[in-house]
C-alpha cells in the first residue's frame, strides 16, 4: 500500500454526511457538528464527506474546504474520514485532495468524471491525482450518469491495474452486486475492497458478494451499524430482518434523496432546517405522513429524537 501503515482501513459503515443549510441557504455549522456527534454515538466505523448525498455539486470550493475542516475538527481523530474531492476539473480535484491530505483525511473519494469517455481518459485523470497526493489511498466512486460515468467492470479493472493508488471502489452502478463480484474476481491485489452505496438499498446482496463496507446516507445510521454487526457475527437472518424493516424508508429515499434525508434528520432534531440546494422532488404533506408512519414502525431501532 502506498500510504503509511497507520491509516485506518475503509471497512464497515461509513455514512455520507449531508450538508445542512440554514433558512438563508448558508451552511449550518452547528447542525453539521451535531450530525458528526450523532454518527459517533451511533457507532459508525467512519464517515464520508462531501459526496452526492452532501450536495457537493452545489458547494463552492471554499465551502467544501471549510466544511471538511469542520468535520475533521469535530471528529478530532476519533474516526477516519473519507473526504470527497470529486470534480470534472482536475485542478480543483487536486486542490481539494492536497487540502484533505494536509488536514488529516484517511482517504479520498473521487467519482469517475462523466466527461471522460474512455479508460485512457479516466486513467489520465486518476493518475494525475495520485501523483499529486501519493500517500493518500483513493476510493473510486463508480456512480452512474449524470453525476458520474457509470463504467463497466472491465474498464474499472483496467483503471485499477494502471493506477495502483486506487485501493477501494464504491460501486453504485446497477446491478451493483453483480458488478461487485466481477470487480473482486478480476482486480489486482492493490484493490483492498469494494463498498456499496446507493443509500444502502442493495446492501444484503453486496454483503453476500463480499463488500467490505457501505457508504449510505445517514438518516438510519443506527440500523446500518446494527445490520453490519449482525453480518460480522454471521447472523444472516438478523441482517435480513433489519434490512426489511428499513426498506420502506429506503424506497422513499430512492425518489426524494436529499428531501427525505433532511426531513428525517429534522424530525429527529439533528438539523435545524430542511432546505436543500440541489434540484429534486420535495416531500409533500402526504409523503411526510407516510415517512412518519414508517419511522414509527422502526423507532425501537433508533436513538431517541433530540
Amino acid at each position: 500500500m502506498t500510504k503509511n501503515d497507520n491509516v485506518a482501513p475503509i471497512l464497515g459503515v461509513f455514512p455520507v454526511l449531508p450538508t445542512p443549510f440554514d433558512e438563508h441557504g448558508k451552511p449550518d455549522v452547528d447542525s453539521m457538528r451535531r450530525l458528526v456527534r450523532y454518527l459517533i454515538e451511533a457507532g459508525v466505523d467512519g464517515m464520508t464527506y462531501p459526496g452526492v448525498a452532501s450536495e457537493f455539486n452545489q458547494l463552492t470550493t471554499e465551502e467544501r474546504l471549510a466544511l471538511t475542516n469542520i468535520v475533521l475538527g469535530e471528529l478530532d481523530g476519533r474516526l477516519p474520514l473519507v473526504v470527497g474531492v470529486s470534480s470534472t476539473d482536475i485542478e480543483q480535484t487536486v486542490q481539494l485532495a492536497r487540502a484533505a491530505d494536509e488536514h488529516g483525511a484517511s482517504a479520498l473519494m473521487i467519482a469517475v468524471p462523466p466527461d471522460r469517455k474512455t479508460a485512457e481518459a479516466q486513467i489520465e485523470f486518476f493518475s494525475a491525482v495520485t501523483r499529486a497526493v501519493p500517500r493518500m489511498p483513493i476510493v473510486l466512486q463508480n456512480v452512474p450518469a449524470p453525476v458520474g460515468a457509470g463504467l463497466d467492470p472491465d474498464v474499472l479493472v483496467a483503471i485499477l491495474n494502471a493506477v495502483p493508488g486506487i485501493h477501494y471502489v464504491k460501486e453504485e452502478t446497477l446491478p451493483s452486486g453483480q458488478r461487485l463480484t466481477s470487480i473482486r474476481r478480476s482486480a489486482p491485489q492493490t484493490l483492498l475492497g469494494v463498498l456499496g452505496g446507493a443509500g444502502g438499498r442493495y446492501i444484503t446482496d453486496e454483503l453476500r458478494r463480499g463488500a467490505c463496507g457501505t457508504m449510505p446516507a445517514i438518516e438510519l445510521a443506527e440500523i446500518h451499524v446494527a445490520l453490519f454487526a449482525a453480518h460480522r457475527a454471521g447472523e444472516i437472518e438478523r441482517v435480513r430482518q433489519l434490512f426489511t424493516r428499513m426498506l420502506p424508508i429506503l424506497n422513499v429515499q430512492a425518489v426524494f434523496r436529499w428531501s427525505l434525508t433532511k426531513y428525517v434528520l429534522h424530525r429527529r432534531g439533528l438539523i435545524a432546517c430542511r432546505l436543500q440546494r440541489a434540484a429534486g422532488p420535495l416531500l409533500d404533506n402526504e409523503d411526510a405522513a407516510d415517512v412518519d408512519a414508517f419511522l414509527h414502525d422502526i423507532e425501537d431501532l433508533l436513538a431517541p429524537s433530540r
